[in-house]
């Protein structure tokens, strides 16, 4: 054996022993609850996109009894609302309440998942169908949540959403009453009465059933609709003409 070859030898041998001594690497471990913080403070400072990355990877990092999963999944849906993905924001929001029913995250959720739909409503005239989902959304939270803050602030959606929904509906039936279709003005009036009895077109609408009625002679229905209205509204614009009040009882037989 030639000295060059044992000195090669030698070397691998050194090599050998240096690698036995160093070990496998110990694997990284992750620290969920660390992450989730780094993860929160990406968020606090407006960088959604990387703040979305992290909580992305976290939520497989939790286990499902884990506390901070509701947060991870809940600031996950807020990061898809505010980078503008607002169909999958409004889909893990409602997730959250559902998974996470009893966690404060739950209120907050239904109220964001309501407020995604409400921002994809654009077409209310043409397409209600986000409109419906959020008006139902903020509702859920009512019924369910009904002390918690995200309902008092839902409230105030709810009063804006039946507004619109019952200008619509009303505008309808003004569509049908100006064309003297009479039957379906009522059916359009009566509905906005029904299903909207708090909103700012409620008296409208029943000053145009008055219309109605009269037009197609329901003298019963007029009469009941009149009274109905200086019940409630006795200061609608309009009530004065639309219902004369009944000549007074001159006969002194006590009604």
């Amino acid at each position: 054996m030639t000295m060059r070859t044992m000195w090669m030898l030698g070397m691998l041998a050194l090599a050998g022993a240096a690698s036995c001594h160093r070990g496998p690497r110990a694997p990284v471990v992750i620290q969920p609850e660390s992450e989730l913080e780094r993860a929160l403070t990406l968020f606090r400072r407006g960088d959604f996109r990387h703040a979305q990355l992290l909580l992305q990877r976290l939520t497989f990092e939790f286990t499902p009894s884990a506390p901070g999963l509701a947060t991870t999944r809940f600031y996950l849906a807020e990061c898809y609302f505010q980078t503008g993905d607002r169909v999958l924001a409004a889909s893990e929001f409602r997730k959250v309440a559902d998974e996470f029913p009893g966690s404060d995250y739950a209120p907050l959720a239904l109220l964001r998942a309501g407020d995604a739909n409400l921002r994809l409503w654009r077409r209310a005239e043409l397409d209600p169908t986000y409109g419906e989902s959020a008006l139902a959304l903020y509702q859920e939270l009512a019924g369910r949540y009904p002390d918690s803050d995200a309902a008092g602030r839902a409230r105030l959606h709810v009063r804006q959403l039946q507004n619109q929904f019952a200008d619509k509906t009303y505008k309808n039936g003004m569509f049908y009453l100006k064309r003297k279709a009479y039957d379906s003005a009522i059916i359009y009036f009566k509905d906005v009465i029904a299903s909207f009895p708090d909103a700012t077109r409620a008296p409208d609408a029943l000053l145009r059933l008055v219309d109605s009625y009269r037009a197609i002679g329901y003298t019963q229905e007029l009469q009941e609709t009149c009274a109905h209205l200086r019940r409630f509204y006795p200061r609608a614009p309009g009530l004065v003409k639309s219902c004369p009040a009944p000549p007074p009882d001159t006969t002194g037989i006590p009604s």
